[in-house]
């Protein structure tokens, strides 16, 4: 197996992007600091740095991406050793991959040169990448601070106006430029990127760049059809999701399994960084567990989510695929939650049947 493409970024290979910015993992320090409780000039104590650094990594000013690998390492251990958990640290490693992300786009970098392509992302990146874009937390950062902050303090990472014009205008650049042979990975992500601009045009812009995709293969049409769809659940057009699970993805056993294979790897069922889509599209789910993804599913069933029909197809599909999976989870929860959304009226009939399959199989699970 490769090594991982993205050891590359954080340090440990090769070179950073000339513009380097800092805003989510030194964020992420901020909150790992807060949950143990120290001042900054505590902090520095510990990591043997002055305060004015830790004051610097804290608000971007001097990334902690330029910080050596070895010395970062070291810092990691001394954090882990004053009561920092395993989850926020991986955390502040998706927080440093995520900066050098930003970075390389506001740098407006040549499009053969972005790494948004090096490989597929998983949620935990995405989750940090997109964090400043629209100011929900990740939930791996979701924890308190050890006491309530005092005076006026930044809710998260955030750009400026000017750099969100950047940012925007340089993924939509790469994704009008990506289109040559083995660039469509690329032209994926950054188009995923490029839905979360605040711009009136941006829905229509999205939809064109649909349309001016060439035809491809199966899996490029699949995939770019549900980046669209994506757009469209951000921006409550729940009849495009709706669309989407009845034309690209129910009733085609090939279909069934990339969309079972996709969310697998998008929730980190699998540890195995891939370079590109092509795992996707084996014709059957994947060697992976599901337990994750079923969670990932039941947490999300509820009406305010605009995947709503995708979801509920999936979890139906994933049921029907793997039944053995009701064994391990919370069955009443699940009971509860398809209840609600059967009432609730915002659901398609096809999305009603298959909510009932759900519930047979709680009974049959149920003995």
């Amino acid at each position: 197996m490769p090594a991982d493409p993205r050891t590359a970024l954080t340090g440990s290979q090769g070179s950073l992007p000339r513009a380097r910015s800092g805003i989510v993992c030194g964020y992420v320090l901020r909150l790992i600091r807060e949950h143990l409780d120290l001042t900054q000039e505590q902090l520095a104590q510990h990591l043997a740095v002055s305060l004015d650094t830790i004051a610097a990594w804290e608000t971007g000013r001097r990334p902690l991406t330029a910080i050596p690998v070895g010395q970062m390492l070291m810092h990691r251990h001394v954090l882990l050793n004053l009561g920092a958990t395993p989850n926020l640290l991986a955390a502040l490693d998706r927080a440093m991959e995520a900066d050098v992300l930003l970075a390389s786009a506001l740098d407006e970098q040549p499009t053969a040169a972005s790494p948004l392509g090096a490989w597929v992302m998983q949620r935990d990146l995405a989750d940090m990448l997109t964090w400043p874009l629209h100011g929900r937390a990740p939930e791996a950062v979701t924890v308190p601070a050890a006491r309530p902050r005092r005076g006026p303090v930044a809710a998260g990472p955030s750009l400026g106006s000017q750099e969100r014009t950047r940012f925007f205008t340089s993924v939509r650049a790469t994704v009008e430029q990506a289109r040559q042979p083995g660039q469509f990975l690329l032209r994926r992500q950054a188009l995923y990127l490029a839905g979360y601009d605040r711009n009136p045009d941006t829905a229509d812009w999205v939809a064109e760049q649909e349309r001016e995709t060439k035809p491809g293969d199966w899996l490029q049409r699949w995939l770019t059809a549900r980046s669209v769809t994506s757009v469209g659940a951000r921006r409550g057009d729940h009849d495009r999701v709706a669309s989407f699970v009845r034309t690209a993805v129910a009733d085609d056993d090939r279909s069934e399994a990339a969309n079972l294979n996709y969310w697998a790897y998008w929730v980190g069922e699998t540890s195995t960084i891939h370079l590109d889509d092509a795992f996707i599209a084996t014709g059957q789910p994947g060697d992976w567990t599901g337990r994750r993804l079923l969670q990932h599913l039941v947490d999300r069933l509820e009406p305010r989510f605009g995947y709503r029909e995708l979801y509920i197809h999936t979890l139906w599909a994933l049921i029907a695929a793997r039944p053995q999976l009701l064994q391990s989870t919370d069955r009443t929860v699940l009971r509860e939650r398809a209840e609600i959304l059967l009432d609730s009226g915002v659901i398609s009939a096809r999305a009603g049947r298959e909510l009932d399959g759900v519930r047979y199989a709680l009974r049959l699970a149920q003995g």
